[in-house]
């Protein structure tokens, strides 16, 4: 099939715009934990998953006729993605500035690496994890250090009202508990 009717770009841009970005003139922050799973995602993309696909396009080029073999195809899209994804982790992991939190352990300031557990207005408590823009996990309440909420919170402490700008106005946040992970070794 025709590149002209497959939707689908072979520089790696697409992907890059789909994540956040981080800051003009910002570092990448990222926690030491953050820091060795894109580590270990990388080798295994690289000394497993490239090698295995490679070994099936192979196999399956040696099949003859291409343009209508399916492990071929397949193959060579997947070679692609993992190729793009290499290339992403290396610059993520070339800029990366590694933060351990635990060096703020027994503090009550909220910097990067912050579990905070915060109320609103509504007299809701919310938990949350103030991470790198790579580890982001909202549905297990880890935030991005550059989103509304971490930035909010970001140098306030236990008891203090920090204001959140929000699209429906501005809103309260009371700070009750700040923890940070106590140091390993």
């Amino acid at each position: 099939m025709s590149k002209a009717f497959v939707k689908e770009s072979d520089d790696g841009d697409d992907l890059e715009a789909a994540l956040p970005a981080i800051p003009a003139g910002s570092k990448n922050y990222i926690t030491p934990q953050g820091h060795q799973r894109l580590k270990d995602e990388l080798l295994r993309l690289i000394d497993v998953e490239r090698p295995e696909v490679v070994r099936i396009v192979s196999w399956a080029a040696s099949n003859g006729d291409r343009s209508e073999n399916g492990d071929y195809i397949y193959g060579k899209r997947r070679l692609r993605e993992i190729d793009r994804r290499i290339r992403f982790l290396t610059k993520r992991l070339d800029i990366a500035e590694v933060v351990d939190p635990s060096v703020h352990h027994g503090s009550d300031r909220v910097f990067f690496g912050a579990t905070v557990t915060y109320e609103n207005q509504a007299g809701e408590e919310h938990t949350v994890t103030i991470v790198g823009i790579d580890e982001l996990d909202p549905l297990n309440g880890k935030i991005s250090w550059v989103s509304p909420v971490a930035r909010a919170l970001t140098k306030a402490q236990e008891g203090d009202t920090v204001v959140l700008k929000t699209p429906s106005g501005m809103e309260e946040l009371t700070i009750l508990e700040v923890s940070y992970p106590a140091k390993q070794g």
